[in-house]
């Protein structure tokens, strides 16, 4: 089966049911949120059945909501999935069917997720290029310590984006078709895995979570190096956020406040605990965990959504950010030469 079709479907859907209309435009910006609403989510547990050789259906057919209703009564919305059509699973579990769907989200999401954060990468480059010779003041532990460069801190943004986007890169994105209790011949996960462009893993991964943390970690990674981007930009007084009208105060008429970057913060705030969930829920007991595996679905879900949204902001704030131009031809240390070797590693 080609899902690329299917996929397709999800970058119209509504945000997740976790993200409020009120919060979302800060919380679900980018089209990472599309990919990872309840209607992608449930497509994608309809384009696995169809791996597995059922018919292909489409989410947009399906009322969600009851569909959520009646997954209250089994822990599982697999189960009321499948009565809706009268079929099994050939010999996959529920666990079989969302741990190869929240994958396939990942997968989704990951697509405009990595766009846009390696947008906010090259933007960044750009501007360590362009403003290699404008001085700002280095301080640490936020005390004026020595001059140097804008530019070698923009540097600096770009290769934390660069370095995080190379860890999630690496997460496997695996199929998993392990049976009742992970014993099944892993020839049906191969096939399953080359329909839905997937991984396929050389041994089942139902009670061994590596695979889910080691995603949450790399999304935790990039969003931390977006937060630095942005924590950076609301404590230099050397540069604006350029959109206009964006930031007006309700109270103060001069004030324009760095939008973007709070945004990007507010967004990735929120990460750290659900990375540390995602760890939590590692241990399982025997061969289905209970508890611990139905936890990491919103987990899962709200980190893909908030890392997409914080790269989102993050490319905005860069693509639009405003230096004084004030250049200097006072001694900036080897700021230049280090550039060029960050450029270079980074491929501008």
């Amino acid at each position: 089966m080609d899902t690329d079709s299917t996929s397709e479907s999800k970058a119209t859907g509504k945000p997740s049911s976790s993200t409020s209309e009120l919060f979302g435009g800060l919380y679900a910006r980018g089209d990472a949120a599309a990919a990872v609403s309840d209607e992608a989510w449930v497509q994608a547990m309809l384009d696995v059945e169809a791996a597995l050789g059922g018919e292909a259906r489409r989410a947009e057919d399906i009322d969600i909501a009851q569909l959520g209703r009646d997954a209250a009564e089994h822990a599982s919305p697999v189960v009321p999935l499948a009565k809706l059509f009268e079929e099994t699973h050939k010999g996959a579990t529920s666990q079989d069917i969302i741990d190869t769907a929240m994958m396939l989200v990942a997968k989704r999401a990951l697509d405009p997720l990595e766009r846009d954060a390696a947008a906010a990468a090259d933007a960044a480059a750009a501007l360590a290029d362009a403003h290699r010779a404008t001085p700002i003041m280095g301080r640490t532990l936020l005390q004026d310590a020595l001059p140097t460069s804008f530019g070698l801190k923009a540097a600096g943004w770009m290769a934390g984006i660069d370095e995080a986007l190379a860890e999630l890169r690496r997460a496997p994105l695996l199929v998993q078709m392990g049976g009742p209790v992970g014993h099944r011949e892993p020839e049906v996960a191969a096939q399953v895995a080359q329909k839905l462009g997937l991984e396929a893993p050389p041994l089942s991964w139902h009670t061994n979570r590596v695979r889910p943390a080691q995603l949450a970690c790399a999304l935790g990674l990039l969003a931390g190096a977006l937060s630095k981007v942005a924590r950076d930009v609301t404590l230099l007084d050397t540069v604006r956020e350029g959109v206009p009208g964006r930031g007006a105060s309700s109270a103060m008429e001069h004030k324009r406040n760095p939008v973007a970057a709070v945004s990007v913060l507010a967004c990735s705030k929120r990460v750290p605990g659900l990375v540390s969930t995602m760890l939590a829920c590692m241990e399982s007991e025997r061969e289905r965990a209970a508890g611990a595996w139905q936890a990491e679905w919103g987990t899962m879900t709200d980190l893909l959504r908030l890392t997409g949204s914080a790269a989102a902001w993050a490319r905005d704030l860069l693509e639009h950010l405003e230096v004084d131009a004030q250049t200097s031809d006072g001694d900036l240390g080897a700021s230049s030469e280090l550039i060029d070797r960050a450029l270079e590693a980074h491929g501008a």
